[in-house]
């Protein structure tokens, strides 16, 4: 398919999909609660303009100055996230009155009024905006940078020499730096990594939403970052999504962090750890190739893949991986859409084993989107290793 068409497709679903979202607020909020007239007009032209501005601002950020799209894409951002938990509220609700309905009906009972029917969506309306603003001040919180904690899991490996057990791997992954996470939120996480002493750093990809020229500012304290064996990267598929993830590649190399784009280094002589393009990168130089990340090692030593999204597992534990180190999910984020992600990514969070293969999905450092975590919190992820 062309990118012409791709994109008119593209745009026709996400128009459609944030139309049906507004109208659900609309119809269940404002509509059959009844509300006079001055409110019905005023908050109905509310909801279009807040629904116009999620386009309007993702446009403009390609292109504007970061201090004149960050205010609004923290509105739009932050509205995404409320207009998420008001459908969702609105749902179960609506679930609850069909089946307040049917069951009276079921066992010989009468239709609800239309007066008792208005007081019940008035009441219901202001719960579900009460329940909306309390989900929503709990998941802004969620997304600070002092909400952040450091999750710390140990992994065997038959093949790791004796002498590196208890090796210290520090995994950083999802920071995405951009319009709402800048340079105070990654001061916060490279002190809370250093502070760990690791004898390495993983950086598993989506570390910046924006260009070189928006965010050098932002990411600036990456340079801080230390570790005894180095401090390295893979892409995610939102370094392609900026516009030339060469820049970026070329800035970290000089600022001390070494990209892995299919290529592999072997660490004290212990293991190999190697790291492969996002699994979505097409193109100009760029794609996954993990049988050439693996070339020429040796099979005595343990692998371990830095792959951004989980899909590369499939491939990797085929080649005799012993552990992957992926991002991407988010953990789902925001509770209850983490059921959604769950159909695609059969990896959604924490550690799998297949075989004698190994991957830990991490739940991200940053957020995408709405400035919001629930259920799903954010973590810089140690990462022991033992002989076994």
């Amino acid at each position: 398919m062309h990118t012409l068409p791709r994109l008119a497709l593209f745009l026709t679903i996400t128009w459609t999909i944030l139309f049906g979202l507004h109208y659900y607020i609309w119809a269940r909020l404002i509509r059959d609660t009844e509300l006079a007239h001055p409110w019905r007009i005023g908050l109905t032209l509310i909801l279009i303009v807040l629904g116009l501005l999620i386009p309007t601002g993702i446009i403009l950020s390609r292109f504007a100055p970061l201090a004149v799209t960050g205010p609004l894409l923290w509105v739009v951002y932050t509205w995404l996230g409320m207009a998420f938990f008001l459908n969702v509220l609105l749902a179960v609700t609506d679930l609850a009155k069909l089946l307040a309905v049917i069951l009276p009906l079921k066992i010989g009972g009468s239709p609800v009024d239309s007066e008792r029917r208005l007081f019940l969506a008035q009441m219901v309306g202001m719960g579900v905006v009460l329940a909306n603003l309390g989900l929503s001040v709990v998941g802004l919180f969620g997304a600070t940078a002092s909400a952040v904690r450091v999750k710390r899991i140990r992994v065997g490996l038959p093949k790791l020499p004796q002498a590196l057990d208890g090796y210290r791997i520090a995994q950083v992954s999802d920071l995405h730096v951009g319009p709402t996470i800048g340079h105070d939120f990654v001061q916060t996480i490279v002190g809370e990594v250093n502070s760990l002493h690791p004898d390495l750093v993983a950086i598993t990809g989506d570390l910046v939403d924006g260009s070189l020229a928006q965010l050098e500012n932002q990411t600036a304290p990456l340079r801080e970052l230390q570790a005894k064996d180095g401090v390295f990267f893979v892409t995610g598929n939102h370094e392609y999504y900026v516009g030339d993830v060469d820049e970026w590649l070329a800035w970290l190399s000089g600022i001390g962090i070494r990209p892995l784009r299919n290529e592999r280094i072997t660490i004290r002589d212990g293991f190999d750890l190697a790291g492969t393009d996002d699994i979505s990168a097409k193109g100009n130089g760029h794609g996954q190739d993990i049988p050439k990340a693996l070339e020429g090692r040796g099979v005595d030593r343990p692998v371990i893949l830095m792959a951004h999204q989980p899909r590369s597992f499939r491939e990797a534990k085929r080649l005799g991986v012993d552990l992957q180190l992926s991002g991407h999910t988010h953990g789902g984020q925001i509770y209850p859409f983490n059921f959604v992600v769950g159909l695609f990514e059969p990896y959604l969070a924490g550690l799998y084993r297949e075989g004698n293969s190994q991957i830990y999905v991490s739940r991200g450092t940053g957020y995408w989107g709405p400035p919001m975590r629930l259920g799903s919190p954010s973590e810089i992820t140690e990462i022991t290793l033992f002989r076994g």
